[in-house]
């Protein structure tokens, strides 16, 4: 026992120079075993009396031999007869013995606490909390400790005492050696990257401070109670002292342990024990299995959990793993010596005894263990005696003899946190502290057990406990507990959550009423712009400090002290005195609260805005200058919330901010607008003048309102509506009409605050919050009822009535009949014939219809202007007839109606006030049409067919297609026993192969081949250039060759066919599409195709100038028309079908005045059928007398094209008239050899004329060639000729042959190499704008005007914002237009362009203002009188008789100021 008594008592320190030894003597004599697991080696025959039994074994031989003794005493002392009274004298001595021994056996079950931690003793503990120089650990029975940032591990503390000392010698040494230091210094890893909060950790007590103490490592000005706490307890988690103890022999496969990273190697990384001779390795593939390792790499000195999973041969390297359910599950069976058994690990122990407050456990077979009441799991009274469990270290707390506690609590054992009843895992279920986060309050709560000297354990709800310190039991002293008092087990009281103890899984609880009733407990309590009293704790030079309820802390910073700045704040704040405040910002992270002490903010009845979704427009509100710039302001709301005021919304001049607003100064703001969170606010729109409504959605046009005059200015009067208090404006020539009065006298009867009545909104501008009214139409005299005698009651079905259009909805027009009855014209009711009567009538006009319903609950009427409804007793011609139900409708019934919606799977198309129709993509176009969405708009005319009606659902289906449903579906009973061989059939082409093209039949759901070789009767043609001018969905008659096993092979040839078999199917399409004309319904010439671009008047002589392409040139554009032998059907767009032809409209093949008959006529073989038809037509057109055609005749011949050409070598007309004339003969070579005579024929001083040529040549090699010989050509082009020309056309091809992606990399390398022209930038920009690329296309003109000399940036500026108009917002090109005027007002061209693009947008109020700024300024009479003139033309044009007189007097009183002048 003496040398086991040594053994036991060894510090660690005094067996590392021993280890080394016994280690190696294990190694050179394997076949010694160990006898005891406490000791290192086995001693056969032990000196000084020693023994090789186990403490357990000794106590029982020991308790045996007492037994022995004692027999033989007591049978000695009956021999003496003493007999019964020694007998009886005896028992109770054996008894008494015999207690001894008893309790010697049971190990008193106590709880740790701060006098039982000693420096040097081994725990487990939980991370709680993650400062930047310390980690907050949660210990077993409510202890808190920490661990300071040089206690994490050695490699770490070296790492960071190098990259302090490198800081340090980058100071001296200057910049050069700081550069290369630097890395090194921010390389340091936070503790946040290498800790998580509920990490459970190995610690090792380092230090014990006394209660109180401060200025403890690792912690600033601590403001929460944990870190307060924290701080008496010191611990290390350097594995050299964590796992001191552990022998080599130890590191078997599941021994766990802590390890720090040592250094990264090629495979991964080599980590370090802390044991002598041993080191470990983690694979980068094991690494990765952890979720911490996933997305980031293990730092140097970082601390891992790991597993053995293998140790080398030689014992010196050890290989682990980092799974966490791994290292949860494994457990220690056997161990050399009692220093190898660590906190947390897990071991199997054995019951050998059961108390109400815990348990006495056998551990590893060897050891004492005890498990207090709280570490169960479950109540003591359901373990039995002898039962093995699974229990976790906590901490050894005696090492002679050694005895541990342990847990069984479930989430420490299975390491994961302390979840609620029934939940298996994190992800299932919430955590105890989120259920019951810090501050709740709860009702009543069930006292479980008492300690008389610590506190209550209570419950909460079933699994669920609290403990409540006896210093938080009452708000009196309480120096005990006991069983009987208020406090006794089953009693209920309220308690509320003041923290948290992670490892414990407790809540910590108070039972007083002051902290219940406290309204602060911490910071996160305290709610962002309420008022809150408290009292001043001290003043210094950086603020101000405030105490508030709860011991909770604000500070008040010095721009907040005051409204204004004070010199001398301590003669107003002085310490103990209360204080009025209002809480600024909140910032729980840092546990900091701001105050401020503003008057201002103090009292303002404003709202609060506070986080993003407080911020709406038009709210007033409060703030306080944060920053001044040059242009603008930044104010700032609570929470640290900002927005900006330019400078034109402070009513100060720009130079004069820094000024008027000093920083800190409190300002009244209105929200204006938000936008992706930048907040923008006005502080002249907050002032009481502009103390009115900002939201004017409650206003309609057309409605009737009344307001109180409020300005009188030169032309309107400024009125505030009642009772919304929203501005508007009336003119003043509106009001004196009205009243039957001039303008002059208006002005002198009209007052400020005088009531104006029967007023008409007629205009609305959100953005500005305005409105525009007008007195209310007289009403003219008519046969109709007045409207104060109509009621509901009055009206009756069929009774002709009076209204005014309020406004247009989208399922048409609301008309006011009077002040309570209102009325509905649907779209459909507005004709007989909807061509005719598309459009609803306009705005406050006045109309006369016909009452066709009558709802009295809702007071509305349904209206009908149909002619046949307003004079039902006249003949009429009905084209469109009401639908009124869904019943109305029959399958394949033609039938119009107007657009409804265009939705992403088609159209809804209304039919009737109450019926809609749905049109399928599919039953759009008889072929496919990519972007077919732009091809409708809302409340266009359509006409189709309806295909199918669900009664019960109240559904309608339509189609616009032109074949019908029956044969797309293959219903019409053609099958393959129909088809023999012989047969000719019609077919839509499918697919097209290179062996040939696939033909759908029609009127089936058969398809065959015709193969390259069936295309043409010319053996020696190129079928590969005929292929390619077939296009999906070209409709072809076919001859069926042959029928094999279900294969049908079919022929093109036109030998199969007799010349009226193909007349007649001209005919029959010509027919079929004039009678199947469904779809869109046109309603003559698109007045916006017409509309002109109208250019800047710029005198720059420069070829930039041409801002339009010259269509009088000879440009090639591509239309549908004689591509290929195959000509597509009407429906297939220009794209599918290109060919060459000249912009200006002429065409190419054909006589002239045939040219429509050409275009609806196809053919439907290949090249040949392509030449027989021509012959045929060209064989009726010499039986007509064209003698007097013979000069105007189109060239039909090579030879008529040769003769032309001998007179007019240098036209490029007739020549690219040759090259098309090749095209339909898939002449593809010929044509280019035409185009190279071309060149070299025309004189060298025709450059337009070559370039023309050029231009049709890179056509024909867009269309028919590969990417190689367009590139091949269009090099050899911008060579010959201007090369910036030749880009911008190249790009132009692409873009009208819908090849978009290449037309945007044409139009960037033009960029690029041409950058100083103007004019490729803004066609760029004009081709971004039309593909709907608006942020691409604003993105090039600040990349335009770096790259653009200065002169051109005006003309640039200008031709950006027309584009504007034409393609993109309107508003962007007035701004952009308004920058051009602002900074250049003599610009007179400037001016006129303007004034031209804003009378595009039809806003007459817009344009009148535009004319009175310019003609302000000074200018020529010339000058003048050409604006004016514009300007009548516009108020003829798109205002009104008023305006037109109004512009004659402002001439005449301009003339009469400039001669007075002059």
């Amino acid at each position: 026992m003496a040398a086991l008594k040594r053994a036991l008592d060894e510090s660690p320190s005094s067996k590392k120079a021993k280890k080394s030894r016994t280690d190696s003597h294990k190694i050179d004599q394997p076949q010694q075993t160990t006898a005891s697991s406490l000791l290192t080696t086995e001693v056969d025959f032990p000196r000084g009396g020693g023994t090789s039994f186990t403490p357990l074994e000794v106590k029982a031989i020991r308790a045996e031999a007492v037994k022995e003794a004692n027999a033989e005493l007591f049978e000695d002392a009956a021999n003496e007869k003493k007999g019964k009274k020694r007998k009886r004298k005896a028992e109770p001595e054996s008894s008494k013995s015999s207690k001894p021994s008893e309790s010697k056996d049971k190990i008193r079950i106590e709880h740790l606490n701060y006098k039982r931690l000693t420096v040097g003793m081994k725990l487990f503990g939980q991370i709680v909390s993650i400062l930047p120089l310390a980690l907050i650990i949660s210990l077993p029975n409510q202890l808190f400790a920490h661990v300071p940032i040089t206690n994490i591990s050695s490699q770490f503390t070296e790492y960071l005492e190098r990259a302090d000392a490198e800081a340090m010698n980058s100071e001296s040494e200057g910049e050069d050696e700081d550069e290369e230091e630097r890395p090194l210094k921010e390389g340091v890893p936070d503790l946040s990257d290498m800790f998580n909060v509920g990490q459970y950790v190995r610690a090792v007590v380092s230090a014990i401070h006394a209660p109180g103490a401060s200025h403890i490592s690792g912690f600033g000005k601590s403001r929460d109670e944990i870190s307060k706490a924290s701080k008496r307890v010191e611990l290390s988690l350097i594995p050299e002292r964590v796992n001191s103890g552990v022998q080599k022999s130890d590191l078997k496969a599941g021994f766990t342990l802590t390890a720090a990273v040592k250094s990264r190697e090629d495979h991964g990384y080599i980590l370090d024990f802390g044991i002598p001779d041993v080191s470990g390795f983690l694979s980068f593939k094991a690494a990765n299995q952890s979720r911490q390792t996933e997305d980031t790499k293990l730092h140097v000195g970082a601390l891992i959990d790991v597993t053995t999973t293998k140790v080398s041969a030689n014992g010196r390297t050890c290989t682990v793993s980092v799974d966490h359910t791994t290292f949860a599950t494994s457990y220690l069976s056997e161990i050399s010596s009692v220093t190898s058994v660590l906190p947390g690990t897990l071991v199997q122990a054995l019951i050998t005894s059961v108390h109400p407050n815990g348990l006495n456990l056998q551990v590893l077979g060897f050891f004492e263990g005890t498990i207090d009441e709280l570490h169960l799991g479950q109540e003591a009274k359901e373990y039995k005696l002898g039962k093995k469990v699974k229990a976790r270290i906590l901490y050894d707390y005696s090492s002679s003899p050694p005895k541990f506690a342990l847990t069984l609590a479930d989430h420490v054992v299975r390491l994961t946190p302390r979840l609620l009843p029934g939940k298996a895992e994190p992800a299932q279920g919430r955590g105890v502290q989120e259920l019951y986060p810090v501050g709740t309050t709860l009702e009543a709560v069930n006292v479980l057990r008492l300690e008389a000297e610590r506190g209550l354990i209570v419950e909460i709800e079933p699994g669920v406990e609290g403990f409540v310190h006896i210093s938080h039991t009452s708000d009196d002293h309480v120096p005990s507990l006991s069983s009987s008092g208020p406090w006794k087990p089953g009693s209920i009281h309220p308690a509320r959550v003041t923290g948290y103890f992670a490892f414990d899984g407790l809540l910590q609880l108070s039972l007083k009423p002051s902290v219940i009733q406290q309204k602060y407990l911490q910071v996160s309590d305290v709610e962002v712009g309420e008022i809150v009293k408290g009292t001043i704790k001290k003043l210094t030079p950086t603020g101000l400090f405030v105490s508030l309820s709860g011991g909770i802390d604000g500070v008040v910073w010095p721009n907040h002290y005051a409204d204004i700045t004070l010199k001398h704040p301590a003669k107003r704040f002085k310490e103990g005195a209360s204080i009025k405040c209002r809480v600024l910002v909140v910032d729980p992270e840092r546990k900091r609260i701001s105050l401020t002490a503003k008057k201002t903010l103090v009292e303002s009845p404003l709202p609060i805005i506070a986080k993003p979704e407080d911020v709406m427009p038009g709210i007033v509100t409060h703030a306080v200058v944060f920053k001044v710039y040059e242009k603008h302001l930044l104010v700032e709301f609570y929470n640290n919330m900002k927005a900006i005021v330019p400078s034109k919304e402070s009513d100060t001049p720009k130079g004069q901010l820094q000024q008027a607003f000093p920083i800190g100064r409190a300002v009244r703001v209105r929200i204006l607008a938000v936008d992706e969170g930048r907040i923008t606010a006005s502080i002249r729109q907050a002032t009481s003048n502009f103390d009115i409504a900002s939201d004017i959605s409650s206003i309609e046009i057309g409605n009737t309102v009344e307001g109180i005059v409020s300005e009188i200015h030169k032309d309107n009067v400024v009125l505030t509506l009642q009772p919304s208090h929203v501005r508007a404006l009336l003119s003043l020539k509106n009001l004196a009409n009205h009243r039957g009065l001039a303008v002059p006298q208006l002005r002198v009867t009209l007052q400020v605050g005088e009531k104006l009545d029967e007023l008409v909104v007629v205009t609305r501008n959100p953005e500005k919050a305005l409105v525009i009214v007008a007195n209310k139409p007289k009403s003219k005299p008519s046969a109709l009822p007045k409207s104060s005698t109509i009621t509901m009651e009055s009206i009756t079905l069929g009774q002709l009535i009076g209204g005014r259009v309020t406004r247009h909805t989208r399922h048409g027009a609301l008309v006011k009949i009077t002040s309570h009855i209102g009325g509905v014209l649907h779209v459909t009711d507005l004709s007989d014939d909807f061509e005719t009567g598309t459009s609803l009538p306009a705005v406050d006009s006045i109309i006369k219809a016909a009452v066709i319903g009558i709802d009295p609950n809702k007071r509305q009427l349904t209206l009908s202007t149909r002619h046949s409804r307003i004079h039902p007793d006249q003949a009429h011609e009905v084209v469109d007839r009401e639908i009124s139900d869904i019943s109305d409708l029959q399958i394949g019934q033609p039938i119009r109606g107007f657009v409804k919606n265009i939705a992403e799977h088609g159209l809804f198309v209304t039919i009737g006030r109450e019926v809609d129709a749905r049109v399928q993509i599919r039953e759009l176009f008889d072929e496919y049409v990519k972007d077919w969405q732009s091809d409708f708009t809302a409340h266009q005319l359509v006409k189709g067919r309806v295909t199918s009606v669900d009664l019960p659902n109240k559904k309608a289906e339509m189609s616009f297609r032109t074949i019908d449903a029956s044969q797309r579906k293959g219903s019409s009973g053609l099958t393959l026993s129909d088809l023999k061989e012989g047969r000719k059939v019609d077919g839509t082409v499918k697919k097209i192969e290179d062996y040939g093209l696939f033909i759908q039949i029609e009127g089936s759901k058969l398809s065959g081949l015709c193969h390259k070789s069936q295309l043409s009767d010319n053996t020696n043609a190129d079928v590969a250039t005929a292929l390619r001018g077939f296009r999906e969905g070209d409709r072809v008659r076919a001859f069926i060759l042959g029928i094999d096993n279900r294969r049908i092979s079919l022929s093109l040839k036109p030998s199969h066919f007799s010349k009226e078999e193909l007349e007649e199917e001209d005919e029959e399409r010509d027919n079929h599409e004039d009678m199947e004309s469904l779809g869109v319904v046109d309603g003559g010439s698109d007045e916006e195709e017409g509309a002109e671009d109208i250019e800047m008047a710029s005198q720059d002589e420069e070829s930039d100038e041409e801002m339009e392409v010259d269509v009088d040139q000879a440009q090639i554009e591509y239309h549908a028309k004689n591509s290929s032998s195959i000509t597509p059907s009407k429906g297939i767009s220009a794209a599918q079908a290109p060919s060459l032809t000249l912009a200006g409209g002429f065409q190419w093949a054909g006589e002239a005045h045939h040219t429509d008959d050409e275009e609806n006529s196809s053919s439907d073989s290949d090249e040949e059928t392509g030449e027989q038809t021509k012959k045929k037509r060209k064989k009726k057109e010499i039986e007509q007398d064209l003698t007097a055609d013979m000069h105007t005749k189109t060239p039909e011949s090579n030879a008529d094209f040769e003769r032309l050409l001998l007179g007019s070598p240098n036209s490029s007309y007739l020549w690219i008239q040759y090259m098309s004339f090749q095209l339909p003969l898939s002449e593809i070579d010929k044509a280019r050899e035409i185009a190279r005579r071309a060149i070299k024929t025309i004189n060298f001083r025709e450059e337009k004329e070559k370039l023309n040529v050029w231009i049709a040549l890179l056509n024909l090699e867009n269309v028919y060639g590969t990417d190689e010989t367009l590139d091949s050509v269009f090099k050899e082009a911008a060579r010959a000729n201007d090369s910036k020309m030749v880009h911008l056309r190249l790009a132009t091809i692409f873009d009208q042959s819908d090849k978009q992606e290449k037309a945007e990399e044409q139009y960037t390398r033009t960029c690029k190499k041409f950058g100083q022209s103007s004019k490729v930038w803004t066609l760029f920009g004009e081709f971004q704008l039309r593909r709907g690329h608006v942020e691409e296309a604003r993105k090039l003109l600040p990349r335009s005007l770096q790259s653009l000399e200065k002169r051109k940036h005006l003309k640039t500026i200008s031709r950006f914002a027309q584009l504007e108009y034409k393609y993109g917002d309107p508003e962007r090109g007035k701004t952009l237009f308004e920058g051009i005027v602002d900074s250049h007002p003599k610009r007179w061209d400037m001016w006129s362009v303007y004034m031209d693009m804003e009378a595009t947008q039809g806003n007459i109020q817009s344009l009148r203002n535009l004319f009175d700024r310019v003609l302000a300024l000074k200018m020529t009479s010339h000058k003048a009188k050409s604006f004016f003139k514009k300007w009548l033309d516009l108020e003829k044009r798109i205002g009104d008789e008023e305006g037109a007189n109004a512009v004659k007097e402002k001439a005449i009183e301009w003339t009469q100021r400039a001669s007075n002048a002059s």
